[in-house]
């Protein structure tokens, strides 16, 4: 970037963990639900009806201020955002505008201290499904209200943000803690959490802010990372040759790996905002502010600081990101599971694949995989079983006649065998090739899947002198 400085402040929308709609008793319809099948009088905006805010909502809105440090205002209300699309039924958003439901948090991402302006609830739009028929030029469009009116909790950052790997950092960051307090399963494949980056660059060393551009609704890490790279160069290259950056809001191809031009950047005056008159203002009860607070689990920097006095840094890394695997590593710990294999383990063959076993069937698999009643290969098998069956280890171990080969004399008749069969390997090994040990192991393994790859590893070692 030579002389430019990236500033990034974020909006990020989350879906909160509710099963009815902000404003009516709407299910919240789950993905690929056919079109406008979970909508009624009031999310539809017909006339006459009065919306009902989501308590739920409101309270995972809160939760979510708490953990971001945030100061929660007595009195907050709803307003009125009016605009016109072909997705937004009643000609207006329900959102808030100057009371918003929290104010001035923080979010610690590395080293970086992150201002959070604010946490506050609105409802979602529709959804517009654009189609057509090339052949005879009739292009249209469809609009599914299915999404009309589902909560959403906007939370806006302080332009505090510096660079591409701060902003999906961030953006990570914030996923985890939603998950970890219960507030939103935060699935950016499923619309529950989308970024939107408001992105300016201005000479290092100055304090006065570039126009900004804002990215609309990002929903993948990696997408917001090359988004945001593409943007900074884009804006640079422009102020290069001379030109002015215009504030608007753009778009992200992903096929194309560009950002293009939407519509201009509204301002708040274009929203003419005015109270809901539909809904009276909200006073927040001090003593259930209290209560949430106190119901709030460990934060995830927290247990990830406890973490580290365990593991090394790129196993928290895995393990302290996702509540889940957090949970697994440490109840099957207590259980009597060791710490360090258990973490390997949790990373290398839990992670990747999402399949949870219970922490106490992950406790006694890794007792028997250190006990060497296991090979590691035999463990994979029997994990997975024990996922899609719920039965222990010891019983699907017991059924499978798994027993690992570790009896000394026979390994050794086995290591001889294997020795004499693979000469040329033999003598690599001898004149200094280590890597030859490898090939012998796995014909090793060839003749005796259930061998103790320890035992065997020690005595063609022996062996081979």
């Amino acid at each position: 970037m030579g002389s430019w400085e990236v500033v990034i402040g974020m909006e990020v929308h989350v879906q909160p963990k509710t099963k009815t709609k902000m404003f009516c008793g709407c299910a919240v319809a789950p993905l690929n639900a056919a079109p406008n099948t979970y909508v009624c009088e009031v999310c539809l905006g017909l006339p006459g009806v009065l919306p009902v805010p989501n308590r739920a909502a409101v309270e995972a809105c809160l939760k979510t201020a708490l953990a971001l440090n945030c100061d929660i205002p007595r009195h907050t209300k709803f307003d009125r955002k009016n605009y016109m699309y072909p997705d937004l039924p009643k000609g207006y958003q329900i959102s808030q505008y100057d009371l918003p439901m929290s104010v001035n948090g923080l979010l610690e991402v590395g080293s970086r201290k992150v201002r959070i302006r604010r946490v506050h609830l609105e409802e979602d739009t529709g959804k517009l499904i654009h189609a057509g028929d090339q052949l005879h030029k009739a292009w249209e469009s469809y609009v599914d209200l299915n999404r009309a009116g589902v909560p959403l909790m906007e939370i806006v950052s302080e332009p505090d943000l510096r660079s591409a790997d701060e902003a999906r950092d961030y953006a990570m960051e914030l996923r985890t803690l939603l998950r970890a307090i219960g507030a939103s399963e935060a699935d950016m494949e499923k619309g529950q959490l989308r970024a939107e980056p408001n992105i300016s660059i201005r000479r290092a060393g100055t304090e006065q802010l570039g126009v900004k551009t804002e990215l609309k609704n990002i929903n993948s890490f990696r997408a917001l990372h090359r988004a945001i790279l593409y943007e900074v160069d884009r804006q640079a290259k422009v102020l290069e040759s001379g030109g002015a950056v215009e504030q608007e809001t753009r778009g992200w191809s992903e096929p194309e790996q560009r950002t293009f031009p939407q519509r201009s950047k509204e301002y708040a005056e274009d929203y003419r905002y005015f109270p809901e008159p539909d809904i009276p203002p909200l006073e927040l009860d001090r003593a259930w502010i209290e209560d949430l607070r106190r119901g709030l689990p460990e934060m995830p920097s927290v247990r990830r600081a406890r973490l580290l006095e365990q593991l090394p840094a790129a196993q928290v890394a895995v393990i302290g990101a996702d509540k889940d695997l957090a949970d697994l590593y440490e109840t099957a710990v207590a259980n009597g599971a060791p710490a360090l294999p258990t973490a390997n383990w949790i990373v290398n063959e839990v992670a990747p694949t999402g399949k949870l076993v219970s922490p106490r069937s992950l406790a006694e698999l890794m007792k028997l995989l250190q006990g060497g009643a296991v090979t590691r290969d035999q463990a994979r098998e029997v994990y997975l079983e024990s996922v899609e069956t719920g039965r222990t280890p010891a019983e699907i171990v017991a059924e499978h006649g798994y027993a690992q080969l570790s009896d000394e004399s026979e390994l050794r008749v086995l290591a001889e065998a294997v020795i004499d069969a693979n000469p040329k390997a033999a003598a690599d090994y001898r004149s200094g090739k280590k890597q030859a040990m490898q090939a012998l192991m796995a014909e090793l393994r060839k003749r005796a899947p259930h061998a103790n790859p320890k035992v065997a590893n020690e005595l063609l070692l022996k062996l081979l002198g």
